[in-house]
């Protein structure tokens, strides 16, 4: 235990804080009979109706922190149709359908109705829900204004407000949203906040809507687990070169890894690494903020229940996601912010059990490796030899590999004669001269003279001549009209061409064109 958690009583149960028969009963058959120090800290106050600032890492029982209590305060009474009880904000739609879990599990014993509100799901739904009266509403900031824009929801019975992971919500640009809603909610209300982190704006809101709040803090901030073996790993600069340094550290651990997360900075990189390993036969799968909803949450029960072996995915899966049992964690990429380093590898050696975590690194990387040991306080160690060992190809191309073949994507537009764009190139330059000579039907020149064509050769010059004579001629080769009075009465149908029009090769409305029509066009 810390010396934060040396406060909570020795021995303590959850029959000592509090809690309602019914919220015991469903914990006992959950199978947990001891509190963790967030719970044992946070949960009497809460019961009792008290603000309470809750700081602590995620997969240290948060979660359980604010769902029981909230249970036992809302037993009595029933919520109004469009008028939720509870409100409880996550900054991720993940985070938000765990926390529904949680209330089923625990809340088993209740008949509570849950609302939703999160992205990716119709609106229909969640207003029948809405509709029918939420004991607990559980939202994304973005998702719940907008039911409320949309008068399907009244905000004004709400008895405990929840906002979880605050400086996440702080990351994605939320705090706008969350101050909002703060001031459309009753100020008599209880409100449970919860952060990994405090910085200066997080701090700056919990005094300016907690009443009194008790501060319970069971871990200093932003610190790494110590059943944690972590280790850095060099590489390249290229993004060839940290794939394949991944791809090594994943067969080296095969026999230890029971599965791993991947994280990547970006969601684009989330992607191309996915597509890659698939390629080189890993058992993975990808999640990132852009995917269906429904994908998202078939990917996570996958990971889950063993179906996948490797999960590649962006931050959004970096905090509060319950996936208690991963074995390894690998950084692709160097995160940004130090604090999301810390998360990360948090998704490992959880509820005691051993971990590791592995992370690229590159020359590039330098200042945000030092950033992370330094808020850690830890000098982490290289796996095999630090980045003055990496040895890097003189004249290598700076610009990201597009893959193999692209010899034979050349070969290509030889044969065709027609310059095609290579995956992720720049687009060709265009070739007037080339385009012509197309049109004359004379050959084109290859794929390479696309770029810098030279001077055209005699012949293709008059080639050009040729064709563009023809096209001067056109309106002489055009046949003679035929008199005013053969022309079809006014009420024939134009649209309906007789066989012989197209005789001799011409094209348009022929003689029934009108008069304005007949405008000479510029070839």
């Amino acid at each position: 235990m810390s010396a934060d958690d040396q406060n909570a009583p020795e021995a303590v149960t959850f029959a000592d804080l509090g809690l309602s028969p019914k919220v015991l009963s469903a914990v006992t058959d959950a199978g947990y009979t001891t509190p963790t120090p967030i719970q044992a800290g946070a949960i009497p106050h809460a019961v009792q109706g008290k603000d309470v600032l809750g700081i602590a890492q995620t997969g240290t029982g948060k979660t359980a922190a604010f769902v029981l209590p909230m249970i036992t305060r809302i037993e009595k009474g029933r919520a109004r149709a469009r008028m939720p009880r509870t409100l409880i904000l996550e900054p991720t739609r993940e985070l938000a359908a765990q926390v529904e879990e949680n209330f089923i599990k625990y809340g088993k014993n209740h008949r509570l109705n849950i609302a939703l509100l999160i992205g990716g799901v119709s609106f229909d739904e969640q207003e029948k829900k809405l509709e029918r009266g939420a004991d607990v509403l559980i939202a994304t900031p973005g998702r719940m204004l907008d039911h409320f824009e949309r008068g399907k929801l009244l905000l004004t019975g709400v008895e405990i407000l929840v906002i979880d992971e605050a400086d996440r919500m702080l990351d994605m640009g939320f705090i706008p949203d969350i101050e909002r809603i703060c001031k459309l909610i009753p100020f008599t209300r209880q409100t449970l906040f919860f952060s990994a982190t405090m910085p200066p704006e997080i701090t700056k809101l919990t005094e300016q809507f907690l009443q009194a709040p008790v501060r319970v803090e069971v871990s200093k901030a932003a610190s790494t687990g110590a059943n944690i073996t972590q280790r850095l790993v060099k590489s390249g600069n290229k993004a060839w070169d940290k794939r394949e340094a991944l791809r090594n550290l994943m067969r080296a651990e095969d026999e230890n890894l029971k599965n791993a997360i991947i994280f990547c900075n970006r969601k684009v990189d989330v992607s191309e690494l996915f597509r890659s390993l698939v390629r080189h036969g890993f058992d993975a799968g990808a999640l990132h903020g852009d995917m269906d909803q429904r994908a998202r949450m078939a990917m996570l029960a996958g990971f889950r229940d063993g179906k996948l072996r490797y999960l590649v995915a962006s931050d959004v899966a970096a905090r509060g996601l319950d996936i208690p049992d991963v074995s390894h964690v690998f950084n692709f990429d160097v995160p940004i912010h130090a604090e999301d380093y810390v998360h990360r590898i948090g998704r490992t050696g959880r509820a005691g059990r051993l971990g590791k975590s592995f992370t690229i690194v590159t020359k590039s990387d330098a200042k945000y490796l030092d950033a992370i040991e330094k808020l850690t306080g830890n000098k982490i160690e290289w796996h095999d030899g630090d980045l003055s060992t990496v040895v890097q190809n003189e004249g290598e191309d700076d610009a990201p590999r597009r893959g193999r073949g692209a010899p034979k994507r050349g070969s290509r537009k030889e044969e065709s004669g027609r310059p095609r764009r290579a995956r992720g190139s720049e687009k060709p330059i265009r070739n007037p001269v080339a385009e012509v000579v197309e049109e004359a039907g004379t050959e084109q020149p290859a794929a390479a003279e696309t770029q810098s064509p030279p001077p055209a050769p005699k012949e293709r010059r008059d080639a050009i001549r040729s064709q563009n004579a023809r096209r001067k001629d056109a309106p002489a080769e055009q046949p003679e009209p035929r008199p005013v009075q053969e022309r079809a009465p006014a009420n024939t149908n134009r649209g309906r061409r007789k066989p012989d029009d197209m005789a001799d090769g011409t094209i348009g409305f022929g003689d029934d064109m009108p008069d304005f029509m007949k405008v000479a066009v510029k070839v």
